[in-house]
């Protein structure tokens, strides 16, 4: 049996709620209603997309991410940007960014790394580490604003996530399989 499952950080409500207020002030440049918008209840930070996978290679993610993972502390992944992002041929995102963000691009880094080792192969150019606000057909007319309102949200990176993905009546259902906690800093 195979699963859609990616890797994720966990977002606090209080981010949740501001994201959600965000997106909706984006639903003005939505003027053909194109854009599936995403439920505020189920963000949360893609680190790496690993596509199907299979329940033993799930059980190797973790015991090799509990390992690569032991040392890395958690910190402060600054939201403040959100874009139209073009995933695939069949794809677009309005997403929530931390662009150059030092930390976050290293975890997505590991992330990769630990895929691979446990023998995922996967594809992921010009992948960034992202929060999806809404999902749009990539052959759409929706009309990205010359400037995107402002948005400045910090999140605490504390541990990391392997969700399941199941496609549902109102958009994905994510299931958590297992979870590994990241260092303090303090």
């Amino acid at each position: 049996m195979e699963i859609r499952a990616f890797f994720a950080l966990a977002l606090p409500d209080a981010v949740s709620r501001w994201l959600a207020d965000h997106a909706d002030s984006l639903c003005q440049y939505d003027k053909h209603v194109e854009v599936n918008w995403v439920d505020s209840e189920s963000y949360h930070l893609t680190l790496c997309f690993l596509g199907e996978v299979s329940l033993d290679q799930v059980d190797k993610l973790e015991v090799v991410a509990k390992k690569k993972l032991a040392e890395v502390s958690s910190f402060q992944v600054h939201i403040n940007t959100a874009e139209y992002y073009p995933v695939s041929k069949q794809l677009a995102l309005i997403a929530a960014l931390s662009p150059e963000h030092q930390a976050l691009t290293a975890l997505n880094q590991v992330m990769m790394e630990i895929a691979l080792e446990a023998g995922i192969e996967f594809k992921e150019e010009d992948f960034k580490p992202h929060i999806t606000l809404g999902r749009l057909p990539a052959r759409n007319q929706f009309e990205a604003p010359e400037e995107w309102p402002s948005l400045d949200l910090f999140s605490l990176a504390d541990s990391v996530i392997l969700f399941q993905s199941k496609p549902g009546e109102r958009g994905s259902i994510y299931t958590p399989l297992f979870t590994i906690p990241l260092q303090d800093m303090a």
